[in-house]
């Protein structure tokens, strides 16, 4: 009995360490947003009015109400949704950050979010009651910044543990996806915010350093090609959500 609560107690010390070396290793700036997101989203799902004030929607933004653009990405639906999110900044923003700075990281993350912002309520402006919340946005254009300054490195997922994928291969199939995602109006999720971000953090990236072309050519332009391709026609695309 006695081994066996030692034997707890040295996994729980293990875990314990674990945590305490990702913060050490963490970026100060990514783990600021990650707490910001944290406390923002706990607010909502206590304040129902907080909630409602602060998220995305297209009626009230029309009517003036700028800030839901960027307020909306710090406000999730549940811890989930959080989760999956916070995950996402923690594992496609260390390398951005350690690139970029702190200072353009954030450049990168804010843009990002109000590209999704700004592409969600293009798409659904005719839809006064339509609604958004989370970072998702913003995240997806850190995962771009990633993708185009790593675009060999190998990811492994929750999902698929036993595969990994190349970083460019990731970006082209996130891209499709949310295209397809918006045409078919694929589950509860904000499909037009995923790309717009995206797009948003492919685009300030190449501006700030424009070097990155260089990495993998031909990721470039096939990328850059689906994006371009997609503003030329995606008016085609319905995503009503």
């Amino acid at each position: 009995m006695q081994i066996s609560y030692l034997k707890c107690k040295i996994s729980e010390t293990k875990l314990f360490i674990k945590f305490v070396n990702i913060y050490l290793l963490m970026n100060k700036v990514i783990l600021g947003l990650i707490l910001v997101n944290v406390l923002t989203s706990i607010k909502g799902f206590d304040d129902q009015a907080f909630f409602n004030k602060f998220k995305f929607q297209v009626g009230k933004i029309l009517e003036g109400e700028k800030i839901r653009m960027l307020t909306s990405g710090f406000l999730h639906a549940d811890w989930m949704h959080l989760g999956f999110n916070m995950y996402a900044l923690y594992l496609f923003g260390g390398g951005v950050a350690i690139r970029f700075g702190n200072i353009k990281f954030i450049l990168i993350y804010l843009v990002s979010l109000l590209f999704g912002s700004l592409y969600a309520l293009y798409r659904n402006n005719k839809n006064y009651y339509y609604s958004a919340i989370g970072a998702s946005g913003a995240v997806s254009g850190i995962m771009f910044a990633s993708i185009l300054l790593f675009p060999g490195k190998l990811y492994s997922f929750i999902f698929f543990p036993f595969f990994s994928f190349p970083a460019y291969a990731l970006g082209i199939g996130y891209i499709l996806y949310s295209i397809y995602g918006m045409k078919k109006q694929l589950g509860n999720v904000g499909h037009s915010a995923h790309l717009g971000g995206a797009i948003g953090g492919f685009v300030i990236t190449l501006l700030l350093k424009p070097g990155v072309i260089h990495n993998n050519p031909k990721m470039l332009l096939l990328l850059g090609g689906i994006i371009l391709v997609f503003l030329l026609f995606g008016s085609k695309i319905d995503d009503k959500m």
